[in-house]
């Protein structure tokens, strides 16, 4: 074995596969679905489903976002990790227009959650992130050292921003790319603009939903490149935002388009994305 090869087969051994992003649920009356929720599922995405995908595609640790049809009910995904704390972490939600939120993250990060997400809409019912709960959320979860997650449209991107600048030094992640079109390329602007920030970081999940193509969604990557150039690998992570992801890719589609299809990425980068880069936001135990 020539030593540039023996290199990048030690490189690729030296971490682990890390999901930063997955959902879990179960139908079970123990565990309903908020009143909210329309056309809830019908069938499991079980922890014990999860696992067994992660074992079969190599994937050792993966963090649970706290799934939509529970809304603010973080109950099973609080009991999934007493279950199975050798494989998962979990990043909980809280009602972002209710005042008690930022005591309700003090409890839940007590509970073993790592962050909290919050989801803005594009419309005016997401217009409570520029609102006056948002500041005493934010200064919490930056207290707790806690990390905050952020699902919006890349439309919601500077409203984001606002809140960042006032606490540089907390960590925060943008799911999916903020859903950036690619048929809009400027609007990429607004989530490279947070670049600035060294502790922001960018899952550059869900080219299977923003693409016109079939796999492995070459169009999407120029998008991808443009995040890989602006933060660096160091503060991107991939995510297979499984089960959602089933509508049009498999879970190992999700982990394949990165490691092995996107070949502007090196084996320096892919480790970072795929591993380090987690594990600096959220570290699991050797």
């Amino acid at each position: 074995m020539s030593g540039a090869l023996a290199a990048a087969v030690n490189a690729a051994e030296a971490y682990r596969l890390i999901d930063p992003h997955v959902h879990v649920w179960k139908v079970d009356p123990n565990y309903p679905w908020a009143k909210e929720t329309r056309n809830p599922p019908t069938e499991d995405r079980s922890p014990e489903m999860l696992i067994e995908l992660m074992k079969k595609n190599g994937v050792e640790k993966t963090v649970i976002i706290q799934v939509i049809h529970y809304r603010w009910d973080n109950s099973f995904l609080a009991d999934t990790l007493k279950k199975y704390p050798q494989y998962f972490q979990g990043v909980a939600r809280v009602n972002p227009e209710d005042p008690a939120a930022p005591d309700t993250l003090s409890s839940l990060v007590k509970q073993g959650f790592k962050g909290v997400r919050i989801s803005p809409a594009a419309n005016a019912t997401g217009d409570w992130i520029r609102g006056p709960l948002m500041p005493p959320l934010w200064k919490r979860c930056s207290d707790l050292k806690s990390v905050m997650t952020v699902l919006c449209p890349v439309a919601r991107i500077p409203d984001v921003e606002k809140l960042v600048e006032k606490h540089p030094d907390m960590t925060v992640v943008i799911d999916h790319m903020a859903d950036s079109p690619i048929g809009q390329p400027q609007e990429l602007e607004k989530l490279l603009a947070l670049r600035r920030y060294p502790k922001v970081f960018v899952k550059i999940s869900h080219t299977w939903s923003l693409s016109k193509q079939p796999y492995p969604w070459k169009d999407t990557w120029e998008q991808v490149k443009r995040l890989h150039q602006g933060f660096g690998p160091q503060r991107l992570m991939w995510g297979t935002d499984w089960p959602v992801c089933l509508g049009h890719a498999t879970y190992e589609q999700t982990l394949g388009v990165v490691r092995d299809e996107m070949d502007f990425l090196n084996d320096d980068d892919k480790s970072w994305i795929l591993s380090k880069s987690i594990e600096r936001v959220w570290p699991f135990p050797k």
